[in-house]
């Protein structure tokens, strides 16, 4: 394999997925749709999204589940032919495919996702929406990282 650790890229990959998993089950076992509670002081409602994010696109979420499942193919082929290299996009992509696979999961198998996290003026989450968060911002840190490297490699020459 030509990428970077497949252990670490797979074991965030899975904790993403178990953590997003765990958390939309228990909401939906314990809390009725709609309702609002707060957990840590942090404000948080159950809702069921058929669309995509910010309730766009409503009854389309299998379609979104189906380019999920082509996202994670072709970051997983991506990565075992090198084309992802450095510890920041490996651990970038390693969110985004965790939180891919967690939200299509859900669009899959239900129709719907689960969001239950309150986010002041952006709506209403889950925990694979903040790991494709986190997995963005590794990204633009590793491509920041590459250029401040370039831009010494040029200076040093």
């Amino acid at each position: 394999m030509k990428g970077g650790n497949p252990i670490q890229f797979y074991l965030i990959a899975f904790l993403v997925v178990l953590v997003d998993q765990v958390c939309k089950i228990l909401v939906r076992i314990h809390i009725e749709i709609d309702a609002s509670f707060s957990l840590w002081g942090i404000p948080m409602t159950h809702i069921e999204n058929s669309g995509m994010a910010g309730g766009l696109l409503q009854g389309n979420a299998r379609l979104f589940g189906i380019v999920a499942v082509e996202f994670i193919v072709a970051v997983i082929y991506y990565r075992r032919n090198g084309l992802i290299q450095g510890k920041w996009f490996e651990l970038g992509f390693a969110f985004l495919v965790g939180g891919a696979a967690g939200n299509g999961i859900d669009r899959i198998l239900f129709g719907e996702v689960t969001d239950f996290i309150i986010r002041s003026g952006n709506g209403v989450l889950n925990m694979a929406d903040h790991a494709i968060e986190i997995g963005a911002l590794l990204l633009i840190l590793g491509a920041l990282h590459q250029l401040l490297n370039k831009a010494r490699a040029l200076f040093a020459s």
